[in-house]
């Protein structure tokens, strides 16, 4: 193409929807495995670093892994202003619990994931994204499978974050967006606990898995908020759903978030304060009809199916 200089010579396709493909240019492969699971790659890109990639779709990468991060993380925390015990189900990366562990009132962290060896494989190449979360002698790592845990699990959590892989039929997520697996989510949370779950892109082509989300969120939880920040490496804006027994305030005062964070948080936010939160709790008007609109719930006998794995090619 005239004018255009092109920099890698193996390109990762990403299925976005049937007819559009996200073309991610990678430099190196730093590791592959075929584990018993998924497909994971962990790759080297042009312009936004190192990246993890399982079954041919994008997990999150160095360069603008924060604006997934931050958000999944942090509001959930702000709702609750104190939390101390957090479960994180899936997060391979290590970068969820990294933002976890940033806030001082947490005593204890129980990060649940099925498959060990992308977690090892993150730990060794990924280190930008851990920043040595997982030498933290707050976390419990568990690998394993997350609703087995929620079975087993006696104890109660201030925070849950269901920080999944997107749930395509070959993938091990796809029961684990269920009203099943939420009302599991419901029973091990205190009584003034809160849960989020990384929800889908809210693409006008592409929002009704996120409004379905939220529709099954509300079949479980009193209180639930649909919110999103958009993550140029998905090729579109990703949707989160908190949920809650405590009602969640979407016109949140922003200097009193701001004084929260300053107070029980260290390392400083790259995107997240006061008023980038309650700019997120606005929902837009597109969206906030397709969840009202919206009447499917997904259940274990009828779960969601994501679109498409992707594939490597040179």
């Amino acid at each position: 193409m005239a004018g255009s200089e092109v920099g890698a010579d193996l390109w990762v396709s990403e299925y976005i929807t049937p007819w559009d493909i996200y073309v991610h240019g990678i430099t190196q492969v730093l590791a592959y495995k075929k584990t018993a699971y998924q497909e994971m790659y962990i790759v080297e890109t042009g312009i936004y670093g190192k990246a993890l990639v399982l079954d041919g779709k994008w997990q999150s990468c160095t360069g603008d892994e924060f604006l997934y991060h931050e958000p999944l993380v942090h509001p959930p925390m702000i709702c609750h202003g104190s939390p101390s015990k957090v479960l994180v189900l899936g997060g391979g990366e290590g970068a969820t619990i990294r933002e976890v562990l940033r806030w001082q009132t947490v005593e204890k962290v129980a990060m649940v994931d099925i498959d060990g060896e992308v977690v090892e494989a993150c730990r060794q190449y990924l280190p930008e994204m851990h920043k040595n979360a997982f030498d933290d002698p707050r976390l419990k790592l568990v690998i394993g499978d997350a609703l087995e845990f929620l079975d087993t699990s006696a104890e109660g959590w201030d925070v849950v974050i269901s920080d999944l892989s997107d749930p395509i039929e070959e993938g091990p997520s796809f029961q684990l967006f269920t009203k099943d697996y939420f009302e599991k989510i419901l029973r091990v949370l205190t009584p003034g606990g809160f849960f989020v779950v990384q929800a889908g892109p809210v693409s006008p082509g592409e929002m009704k898995l996120h409004a379905r989300i939220v529709n099954t969120m509300k079949a479980v939880f009193p209180y639930v908020q649909s919110y999103s920040s958009h993550v140029p490496t998905y090729g579109r804006p990703w949707g989160f759903v908190l949920g809650s027994r405590e009602m969640i305030d979407s016109y949140p005062d922003t200097e009193k978030i701001d004084k929260l964070l300053a107070e029980k948080t260290t390392g400083g936010f790259r995107m997240l304060d006061g008023t980038t939160l309650l700019g997120m709790l606005q929902v837009p008007k597109h969206l906030r009809e397709a969840i009202a609109t919206e009447r499917e719930v997904y259940t274990l006998a009828e779960p969601p199916k994501f679109f498409g794995k992707g594939s490597t090619k040179s």
